[in-house]
């Protein structure tokens, strides 16, 4: 047995779970890690300018790889900094360990140099966090890190590291990557939920996170095909169901379609499918009527009946349950339940097509940019993106049709798009990836351009700048109307920042002028930034529709 230190040993744990790729802002807590890595090219340490987005790109990454995002900072700053990409591994449920580095253990407890204690910090944020004291439980420890990270419903672990606990040597015994089996549904219970769906009037579908962190889609289809049930996609998980199927109503979230509200208000009975019934997506818990039942499948029994009382609770993963339930089902042919379908379908292409172009020539349109954005992209293009108001159009009006194509951030962190890009384009090189931010959350991290150009990772930020906190502006307008401070923004020139950089960069100034520099990014092979000037008076999808102009003062 060879002898090697604790930051050997954690290397060595990272290659049998099979890690490819690690992001991180370098520390000298763990230099120990970092200097292991150097002896293991088949794992790509990925330097970042900021460890939130070290943690955004490690989270995106893991989104769009289905692996366990990794990531690494040091004490103190740098785990503080981590938190926001934690935060939001959280609320997504996606699987990620991350590695800090740590005060010295004879110094705990002394206030000493950055000193924080992590798993108090940390616990409400993630699923598990600890600190491994001794260097012969870093293999039992850290493979249980990995388990804990993508079993159950998956989520961010940190492990906190000792600066000297990592110098430490020991004879070394491998580990064990634990398996995870996924409980199974009987066949009984199947057959109950489907006799439930059966005798529906006015059943729905509600397709979660559980759908596509599950690659489940394919068998939605299916399923949905069979039973003649409307689908509709939680908050942010549009991709779980493909919008131009017959089957698709439309998705929850901010701005939804009225109908659609109404008509699942109205609904007799849920299937929900690996969804949290979160408060944006319930709009504020008031979306299910009383009389509603609810068939809450989840994998997390923690989440059965938290947000609303579960008729029939099921703890399995969405891929398993569809897969039972294809095998179960009998073709419903039903002539209610076809126009039933069509209506709801009709509705929502109705609701989701693109209204004409304005005239406006002092600003792009965003109407325009939605629609050149779908006249050129190809199907298996991934969009990221921050939160925001720009996002409304994109979430209103773009037809996701193939999974695996969205990733955002159900936690509304701003500055996620840019960084997410960067981490789902390394995870899928071959994919094209186009990022929507905001002037507001794009400032928050845009020095990730600098990362994109060193490591050759040649995504597409596309910026909307109307020079304010948009969102929080339009909220201020009208819970405080004519007291606007704090939203007004300034920015430099985005596309010749993005030059500075090393990246192309295009600022777009009128609405014909996207499309052309679209197809530019689209043919470049290294990152591009297009900004995009858009009316500052126009704040929202539901605004431009109405053309109507909010006045400041």
């Amino acid at each position: 047995m060879a002898s090697l230190s604790g930051g050997q040993i954690v290397v060595e744990v990272m290659k049998k779970e099979g890690v490819k790729n690690a992001f991180c802002v370098p520390g000298e807590s763990y230099l120990g890690v970092i200097d292991a890595l150097y002896e293991h090219s088949e794992i790509q340490l990925i330097s970042t300018r900021h460890e939130g987005g070290a943690s955004f790109m490690a989270e995106a990454y893991a989104k769009a790889s289905g692996e366990v995002g990794v990531c690494m900072a040091t004490r103190g700053p740098g785990a503080t900094n981590l938190s926001i990409g934690l935060h939001t591994a959280m609320q997504d449920s996606t699987p990620l360990v991350a590695l800090i580095g740590q005060v010295e253990r004879p110094f705990k407890g002394k206030e000493a140099f950055q000193e924080v204690e992590f798993s108090s910090y940390f616990s409400h944020l993630c699923k598990w966090a600890i600190e491994i004291d001794s260097v012969e439980r870093i293999p039992e420890m850290l493979h249980r890190a990995f388990y804990t990270a993508r079993s159950g419903r998956p989520g961010p672990v940190v492990v906190s590291l000792p600066h000297d606990m990592l110098e430490d040597t020991i004879e070394y015994v491998e580990g064990t990557v634990v398996e995870n089996i996924v409980p199974e549904v009987g066949e009984d219970a199947i057959e109950k939920i489907l006799g439930k769906l059966y005798a529906a009037k006015q059943p729905v579908i509600i397709a979660g996170g559980g759908v596509t962190q599950t690659k489940s889609a394919n068998e939605l289809i299916q399923f949905a095909d069979a039973i003649k049930i409307p689908v509709v996609t939680s908050f942010r998980r549009f991709d779980a169901f493909p919008n131009d199927h017959v089957n698709y109503a439309g998705s929850l979230g901010f701005g939804s379609d009225k109908k659609l509200l109404n008509y699942i208000k109205h609904a007799d009975v849920i299937l929900s499918i690996g969804n949290r019934f979160s408060q944006v997506t319930t709009q504020d818990y008031t979306l299910i009527g009383e009389h509603t039942e609810i068939i809450q499948v989840d994998i997390d029994p923690n989440s059965i009946g938290k947000s609303y009382p579960a008729t029939i609770g099921i703890v399995t993963d969405a891929k398993k349950f569809l897969q039972k339930c294809v095998q179960q089902v009998k073709k419903v042919k039903d002539d209610n339940r076809e126009k039933i379908l069509k209506e709801c379908h009709d509705a929502y292409l109705t609701f989701s097509t693109l209204p004409e172009r304005s005239n406006e020539t002092n600003y792009a349109e965003m109407n325009a940019v939605v629609s050149d954005l779908m006249s050129v992209v190809s199907s298996d293009t991934i969009i990221t993106s921050d939160a925001g108001n720009f996002f409304g159009w994109i979430s209103k009006y773009y037809r996701f049709t193939e999974e695996g194509t969205y990733i955002g951030p159900t936690s509304g962190a701003m500055g996620y798009g840019l960084p997410a890009a960067i981490g789902a384009k390394i995870a899928c090189p071959d994919k094209k990836v186009i990022s929507f931010s905001g002037d507001g959350g794009f400032m928050m991290t845009l020095q990730e351009l600098e990362t994109a150009v060193r490591c050759n990772v040649p995504v597409i930020a596309v910026v909307i700048n109307n020079n304010m906190y948009g969102t929080i502006r339009m909220h201020q307008e009208k819970q405080f109307p004519k007291r606007v401070m704090a939203t007004g923004l300034t920015n430099p020139n985005f596309a010749e920042l993005a030059r500075l950089f090393g990246c192309h960069g295009e600022q777009v100034k009128e609405s014909e002028e996207f499309l052309p520099a679209l197809e530019r990014a689209l043919k470049s092979d290294k990152p591009v930034v297009i900004e995009v000037l858009t009316n500052p008076d126009v704040l929202s999808a539901a605004q431009a529709e109405k053309n109507v102009e909010i006045q400041y003062t």
